[in-house]
């Protein structure tokens, strides 16, 4: 089974390329992650016609999470179980279901913005909450993973430049202590260091043509129970869907399991 993840920026956007690197991608399972449209606008359709079906937790502002599978879709849970509000609203950044033998969580943390703002100190609770929640399915004995878009860079390998980061957000300790705690569950990191690249960043901002220099962030991760990494045969970062016209800004990240 292959699963991937990835951060698409806008399905509206991203949809004549996500379509296509579905088909020659061989993606089985994909959790996707920055929808931006509302989930009656979603593509249904032309996902279907791939084989696809889909769960959406969106609402059409900044957020959106879902995940695609060609292998079933089951047990369908949306949001994030206890996570904190934000301005008094629930954001659509969680969703998770069964896919064949596997379980699977889709999430985009929140960016947290810069130190002491409101919106780090939410993204730390919801990191919180995450790990609550997870916990049950980490510890079920089935294959588990949670995957998308977390926001931190788990170590200082994990930037183009550590001194270029100090004093932002995405690697203070606090966050990387967030992912410290999701390891305690027995869950871990399953892409390794390094892979095809020294750096396998997964983003690279539009700006300042980060890309070319390849100035970039390892953010985007899937953290596995034990059931999951055991299976894991290959992982890598599919770095030439970040290349050319019209690419999201995050490249995905693909996992083939032994299932």
């Amino acid at each position: 089974m292959r699963i991937a993840t990835w951060n698409v920026n806008s399905i509206t956007a991203r949809l004549p390329r996500l379509l296509a690197w579905l088909e020659s991608s061989g993606t089985d399972v994909l959790c996707i992650q920055e929808i931006k449209c509302a989930e009656s606008a979603f593509p249904y359709e032309p996902l279907r016609e791939l084989g696809y079906e889909a769960a959406v937790n969106a609402t059409g502002r900044w957020n959106g999470v879902g995940v695609l599978s060609r292998v079933g879709l089951a047990d369908v849970s949306p949001g994030l179980p206890g996570g904190p509000d934000y301005d008094g609203e629930q954001e659509p950044r969680a969703i998770a279901a069964t896919c064949g033998a596997v379980r699977v969580q889709s999430v985009y943390v929140p960016n947290g913005r810069e130190i002491g703002h409101p919106h780090y100190d939410y993204k730390l609770r919801w990191l919180e909450a995450l790990r609550t929640s997870a916990a049950a399915d980490a510890e079920s004995g089935r294959p588990f993973a949670v995957l998308g878009d977390f926001n931190v860079a788990p170590a200082d390998e994990d930037v183009w430049d550590p001194s270029f980061f100090e004093g932002l957000t995405h690697v203070t300790t606090k966050e990387r202590d967030a992912l410290a705690a999701l390891r305690e569950l027995g869950l871990s990191d399953v892409v390794p260091r390094p892979l095809k690249y020294d750096h396998p960043f997964t983003y690279w901002d539009y700006r300042e043509l980060c890309f070319p220099k390849n100035r970039g962030m390892r953010i985007d991760l899937v953290y596995g129970n034990e059931p999951f990494a055991k299976a894991v045969g290959d992982a890598y970062v599919d770095r030439e869907e970040r290349k050319g016209k019209g690419a999201s800004d995050h490249a995905p990240v693909v996992v083939d399991l032994d299932v």
